[in-house]
């Protein structure tokens, strides 16, 4: 018979030994939220699931578990293959550690796989993360990425986590790059999947006597920062980049990729094209429709986000050190001469 492990039990057996965390709920639950690094082998496809809680509401419990018995019963085989296929321990969960996490263990016990399963299911971890964002004290001193669009902030951060450096990408926990154009070529993140993400991410670092980070505003697409993140932003150690614009230019155009995202960009500039002035805004959008896209990129800096960031400022209690190079390699190798400092 299989066992239930607590979600307390489950994260501090995971430090120590590999484990298959398996989410039998629908795909698109699973795509929603789950926990980091689960993978999805569904007891109900969306369709299914949704079969099944119209006849739970419409007739009764009864006929639901009925037909659900039905469902299971004609995809049995394949299901159970999928999971003797992978080696070592596994833990099943659903989102309340019920009827569907407790029926895939049971099955699997008959047949010999031994599974524990996630009691309280997703919901349980998802409070252990809340609670733990709420209560958490962040040790580690902030060294702080600043600097206006384009001056290669998150490829620094790239390139300083592959050395082994001690990173919070927060546009990566967020799948977001923070501007209107923030979210062309990638997948945004909401709040649940982000706060799973940075929770873990804060762990991993909590005994590293400083974490680099960029410096983003609260809100960075569809995510808000806790406020002890930005806190401990604010009273960080800052870095202020500065490179020419041609160079980010070229960084905006390598992340962003414009000729790949055109629809996407007419579409971001569509948001901001008032706040522009009239001329100006005409000639962005004529080079965006043309793939004139440096001269679109150079007159967005120019005439909209530098501005902004000009204004806007950044409130810090430590002046920052201002890091001016011709190049992002030059930046990263000063920025480490920074950190050394620490």
């Amino acid at each position: 018979m299989f066992q239930d492990i607590r979600i307390e039990e489950l994260l501090e057996q995971r430090k120590k030994q590999d484990m298959t965390l398996i989410d039998v709920r629908s795909r698109s639950e699973w795509e929603e939220f789950t926990i980091p690094g689960a993978i999805n082998i569904p007891f109900f496809d969306d369709e299914e699931r949704k079969e099944i809680g119209t006849i739970y509401k419409q007739v009764s419990i009864q006929k639901a578990k009925e037909r659900g018995l039905e469902i299971i019963s004609a995809k049995l085989p394949s299901f159970i293959k999928q999971f003797a296929a992978i080696p070592g321990r596994k833990v099943v969960f659903c989102w309340r550690g019920g009827m569907r996490s407790k029926t895939t263990a049971t099955l699997l016990s008959l047949m010999d796989i031994h599974v524990s399963r996630l009691a309280g299911g997703i919901r349980s971890y998802r409070q252990w993360v809340v609670s733990t964002l709420e209560s958490y004290e962040m040790k580690p001193k902030c060294v702080v990425l600043g600097g206006n669009t384009g001056t290669g902030k998150t490829a620094i951060l790239e390139q300083l986590e592959d050395e082994g450096y001690p990173v919070l990408n927060l546009e990566a926990l967020s799948g977001h790059r923070g501007s209107i154009f923030g979210a062309i070529g990638l997948h945004p993140h909401n709040q649940k999947v982000f706060d799973a993400l940075l929770v873990e991410a804060l762990l991993q670092h909590q005994d590293s006597p400083y974490v680099i980070v960029e410096a983003e505003s609260k809100r960075l697409g569809k995510v808000v920062i806790p406020q002890f993140l930005m806190d401990a932003k604010e009273q960080g150690v800052q870095l202020l980049i500065d490179i020419p614009v041609a160079e980010r230019v070229l960084n905006i155009m390598k992340d962003y990729d414009p000729a790949a995202h055109k629809e996407a960009c007419m579409d971001a500039f569509a948001h901001i094209q008032k706040r522009i002035h009239t001329p100006i805004a005409a000639t962005i959008e004529s080079s965006l429709l043309t793939g004139r896209y440096p001269q679109a990129i150079e007159l967005l800096l120019e005439h909209y986000y530098d501005p902004r960031y000009e204004h806007a400022g950044e409130h810090y209690m430590q002046a920052p050190t201002v890091i001016q190079a011709s190049d992002t390699e030059e930046v990263l190798r000063q920025v480490i001469s920074q950190i050394k400092l620490l």
